[in-house]
């Protein structure tokens, strides 16, 4: 790719990010409702029902992602409410997939509306910037579908970049931009911080992204561990993560199971074993930094017939502690007293731990959310903290909040 007239000496990383990508897919499913303010929402016609995400034209009225739908209707008397069709998103987040691997074979999913490309080898006539002019009219022209991208030397940097301008931007963040751009910022605004990290950077006087920059190695590692150091990487703009087109593949799940020594009927003894297994599995999440929201028990009975159960969670887990309560409960529940043959724990839908700290899935927190209180608090937490204070970690194999 031409770059200033020669080689780039970096890399050149894109991040789409797909503008309200639901409410989107719906409009370019049905052009009738263009220009309308669209809102997608789980469970529309009851009180409880959750915003998963809206319009453009939902969100000048003062709708936002997280709002209850009678709050929503409240505001905008004319908002369509829709609920959610996963097979259609699904197909969409295939072909935009699929547009993109058309341009550069180094294309990194994660999430169902976001993803990484490596475009430094590209054989591109041009700029970076008409190569991504290109993507985005491309993929508006032949999925009728809006996105942002952001254009840098590492990942980190293009997927900051990609939040700055929306919808269609398409934003420069270099490294030698970041003290002047991201360095006033407060932390929460960095990718990867979420209230709980805030609070904790708060507590030992770190409040903006130029202050964690800055902030002391020992400091860091005796408040926040191993983690604080990669947020000081990523405050000073390094990231030296490749794209990896693999990676979505060789993160779905990390689990581990165990063929006991006898058909065991004793829940203790299996239960034991299930501590075990979670042990195993919270130790190999912790070498690769991932967390999971899904936990899988699976049962092999003494006829060889496999029963799998799963819990989809709130928050992503790692450790062995919340991984052995939720596998516990699954036996507890699941478990119809036959004589059991092996025993398997799975945590999936896994992704890095910095960016799934004590994050609020949308779709999972209705389960959970009884009181309108408890839904205006979360409301506010999205209108005070910004778009990530309470979203998927993984930003996404769940709803999107753009």
């Amino acid at each position: 790719m031409a770059e200033n007239g020669g080689r780039p000496k970096g890399r050149i990383i894109f991040h789409i990010d797909m503008n309200s990508f639901f409410a989107s897919v719906e409009q370019a499913h049905d052009p009738s409702l263009k220009g309308k303010p669209v809102a997608i929402a789980g469970n529309p016609k009851e009180r409880r029902g959750i915003v998963v995400t809206c319009s453009y034209e939902a969100r000048a009225h003062g709708v936002y992602t997280t709002m209850p739908v009678w709050e929503a209707r409240k505001k905008c008397p004319d908002l369509i409410v829709i609920p959610p069709d996963h097979n259609r998103y699904r197909d969409a987040s295939n072909a935009m997939f699929g547009l993109l691997g058309t341009f550069t074979e180094l294309v990194e999913p994660v999430s169902i509306d976001e993803g990484y490309l490596d475009v430094t080898e590209t054989d591109w006539p041009g700029s970076a910037v008409s190569l991504a002019e290109e993507i985005q009219r491309r993929v508006l022209a032949e999925l009728d579908l809006p996105c942002s991208i952001g254009i840098a030397p590492n990942k980190f940097l293009a997927k900051t970049a990609s939040d700055m301008k929306k919808p269609m931007g398409i934003t420069i963040l270099r490294k030698r931009d970041v003290p002047s751009v991201l360095w006033p910022l407060p932390v929460i605004e960095m990718h990867g911080v979420g209230k709980s990290t805030e609070e904790k950077l708060n507590s030992i006087e770190i409040r903006t992204i130029g202050e964690l920059a800055a902030a002391h190695d020992g400091l860091l590692k005796e408040n926040l561990g191993k983690r604080g150091l990669y947020l000081k990487a990523r405050a000073n703009g390094i990231d030296g993560r490749p794209v990896d087109p693999e990676s979505a593949n060789e993160r779905k799940s990390v689990g581990g199971s165990v063929t006991l020594p006898v058909d065991e009927t004793d829940p203790d003894e299996m239960k034991k074993t299930l501590r075990m297994l979670a042990g195993k599995v919270a130790l190999r999440l912790a070498r690769r930094e991932l967390a999971g929201d899904v936990v899988t028990l699976q049962i092999r009975d003494a006829d060889w017939v496999n029963h799998s159960r799963s819990r989809t969670l709130t928050n992503p887990v790692f450790s062995e502690e919340a991984i052995f309560r939720e596998a516990e409960a699954l036996l507890d529940r699941h478990w119809e007293g036959q004589p059991v043959r092996l025993l398997g724990v799975t945590v999936g839908r896994v992704v890095d731990r910095s960016e799934a700290t004590e994050q609020l899935s949308i779709f999972s927190y209705e389960k959970y959310a009884r009181e309108e209180p408890v839904l205006k608090a979360l409301g506010e937490l999205e209108q005070k903290f910004g778009k990530g204070a309470v979203t998927r970690g993984i930003r996404g194999a769940g709803p999107d909040g753009k």
